[in-house]
């Protein structure tokens, strides 16, 4: 549980680093003068920066250990958070460097911000394929998805603070502030990590029948996966001719673009559409992600209700995202009901993003659920 308690602070932390730049965007945009293909080329390269690198990231977990390989990832999106600060001296050299190749497309400001926000992606991809170990190494099967539903509350968590936090910070200290004490809260985190993780075979805190139950359902069979001679060395082909891989894939594909979109674009929403901004989008917001916080968790519970009714472990979780996948076409109302107030479109976003982080929850651990500890690469 003291693994679980720490995975869930990073991924808040996590959340918080990535939340900063959406809620100060309608300040910054005036500051710097971006159009909102400005902000969404910014973003992009989070985006692109994030896929890419959560090709090779859990290798690298794998490579280093879940402790260290969780260690190094906060290292550097810490560090990426803190470098917003000074995306304007960034920018001024990047704008140099291409300049000499005849490139002039971007603004000083948004070169810096770019620059920035790919080091953020490079470190926060690092993330969930390290919680998602962590979680497989110190749970059984049937525990995962509510494991799994509480660690990933921590982005709502995050989310929920964010908006708190950051337009206060903003007015009495000024936007660069708010990136630099938002991004030194990692480094705090990194410590209580070190000191209190450990893999549950060299654990202390563990009894032996504390580990007996965590590995009591360790079996390749049952994961759908053939036992590989030399599990620790999975080759990227083999990875690929599992069904499970491109399913877990496709899954991510289908459905993440919706949760990036209101991550980011929500704040320009409600002050373009509401006039609400800084102070004024705590509460909604809060309250959104407040929603999304109970569907994460709920939606770790929910298979666990099919699985006390006789069905397998897969059947269950199954049957629970089809039942999640059906909440977020209520967003489609939101638009022409959003006359009347604003409170019908943030609520109804919030149980489609609510649905998101339950069917999250599930997704990931299907990782768990399909692969050997081993071959837990994301």
């Amino acid at each position: 549980m003291d693994n679980l308690c720490v995975s869930f602070f990073a991924t808040t932390i996590n959340y918080l680093d990535r939340q900063v730049l959406s809620l100060l965007q309608p300040r910054l945009e005036e500051i710097f003068g971006w159009t909102n293909t400005d902000y969404a080329n910014i973003t992009a390269v989070f985006q692109i920066t994030y896929a890419v690198t959560m090709l090779f990231v859990g290798r690298l977990v794998d490579r280093l250990g879940t402790r260290w390989g969780y260690g190094v990832a906060i290292i550097v999106w810490s560090i990426g958070a803190l470098v917003h600060a000074f995306a304007l001296p960034i920018g001024e050299g990047l704008s140099a460097l291409l300049g000499l190749i005849g490139i002039t497309t971007f603004s000083v400001s948004v070169l810096g911000f770019m620059f920035s926000r790919a080091v953020l992606a490079l470190g926060e991809s690092g993330n969930f394929p390290a919680a998602i170990k962590a979680t497989a190494e110190y749970f059984p099967k049937h525990e995962r998805s509510l494991a799994t539903g509480i660690f990933n509350s921590g982005t709502n968590i995050g989310a929920i603070l964010a908006p708190l936090t950051v337009p206060w910070i903003y007015r009495h200290w000024g936007w660069e502030a708010a990136f630099i004490i938002i991004g030194a809260i990692g480094f705090l985190w990194l410590t209580l990590w070190l000191i209190m993780y450990e893999r549950p075979e060299k654990q202390k805190r563990l009894s032996a029948a504390e580990l007996a139950y965590i590995n009591k359902d360790e079996d390749d069979e049952k994961a759908g996966v053939k036992k590989d001679s030399n599990e620790n060395k999975v080759s990227w082909a083999k990875l690929l001719e599992y069904r499970q891989t491109w399913a877990f894939a496709f899954g991510k594909f289908m459905t993440d673009g919706v949760w990036w979109f209101f991550l980011f674009w929500l704040p320009a929403y409600l002050k373009v559409q509401y006039g609400i901004i800084d102070e004024g989008v705590m509460l909604p917001l809060a309250v959104l992600y407040s929603m999304s916080m109970v569907g994460s968790i709920a939606g770790g519970w929910l298979p666990a209700l099919f699985i006390k009714k006789g069905y397998g472990v897969f059947d269950g979780r199954m049957r629970a995202m089809f039942l999640i996948a059906l909440f977020p076409l209520v967003i489609l109302i939101a638009q022409p009901l959003g006359d009347i107030t604003f409170w019908i479109p943030v609520l109804l976003i919030g149980v489609g993003t609510a649905a998101h982080q339950a069917w999250s929850a599930n997704l990931f651990t299907t990782v768990s659920d399909m692969f050997p500890k081993k071959q837990l690469v994301l």
